[in-house]
């Protein structure tokens, strides 16, 4: 599930195998960049903000710098591969985006949201985009608790669901992390904002769980890396919850599918049906 962490170290991949190193040949697969070419460009380094990919370029012959962003969403994915290594794992037709140095290519496959701006034009691409969770503090977009709790809180009617979903408030949660610390934070995923007492208690608990798994591909907020053990409701509709045994539920709320225990997080004045 490409949420922040997968982001972060799809970012930290790339920045790996590709930052101090040449373009040899660049490749662009999407009608509006298809005649870019950034042989003999220079990469600086890769990082990410919130969901979107930052490939930051910058000219041999002069101080021009240019950004890459890209999106995952949910389908898309960058793989590095050795110089002369067949590309395995994913389908040649998905391909969006081909960057080879002399030791690798970095293969972007259905990649989403793709632009190139100036390096200093970054801020219109990213922007709109709340306080990344696994951002550096006093950047930038970094990290800032007491603002996303603010922007949390400047949308008191909305569900606590959809609030945490938008990326305007705080960015990096998606759809498991949602339902997951909702469950920790016994909070039904139909509350409003303004019905959640320790909004900083559910910011500090997202911002710790993201964090907990940078650095690997397994996404676990119980503890446990062994298969289907790695979550407590997420994608376990009709499964007994971890805790008290009840079903877990799983309904739409908004435009995106969550889980939760009735029993662990109530307060919906009209219960959702179950699975």
């Amino acid at each position: 599930m490409p949420e922040g962490d997968t982001v972060w170290n799809t970012a930290r991949v790339l920045d790996h195998a590709l930052a101090g190193t040449a373009i040899i040949h660049s490749d662009f697969r999407v009608p509006s960049l298809a005649t870019v070419d950034l042989s003999g460009w220079y990469v600086r380094a890769c990082g990410s903000r919130g969901k979107h990919l930052l490939l930051r370029f910058t000219a041999a012959a002069d101080d021009l710098a240019m950004t890459l962003r890209s999106h995952l969403r949910m389908d898309g994915a960058w793989r590095v591969y050795a110089s002369g290594e067949p590309w395995r794992g994913r389908q040649e037709h998905n391909v969006r985006v081909v960057l080879r140095t002399l030791t690798a290519a970095a293969v972007g496959y259905h990649l989403h949201d793709l632009a190139l701006v100036p390096t200093d034009h970054e801020e219109t691409l990213v922007g709109h985009l709340g306080p990344d969770l696994l951002g550096t503090a006093g950047q930038s977009g970094g990290w800032d608790s007491a603002e996303a709790v603010r922007r949390l809180r400047a949308h008191p009617d909305e569900t606590i669901a959809e609030a945490l979903l938008d990326q305007r408030n705080l960015a990096g949660i998606g759809n498991l992390y949602k339902s997951e610390v909702l469950f920790l934070r016994g909070i039904h995923p139909t509350a409003r904002v303004s019905e959640v007492d320790n909004l900083a208690g559910v910011v500090a608990l997202a911002h710790k769980l993201l964090r907990s798994n940078c650095g690997r591909w397994t996404q676990a907020t119980t503890g446990s890396l062994r298969r289907g053990e790695e979550v407590y409701v997420y994608g376990r509709g009709g499964a007994p919850c971890r805790r008290c045994g009840t079903p877990i539920q799983r309904e739409t709320v908004g435009e995106r599918v969550t889980f939760w225990c009735p029993s662990c997080q109530p307060g919906a004045a009209d219960p959702l049906s179950s699975i």
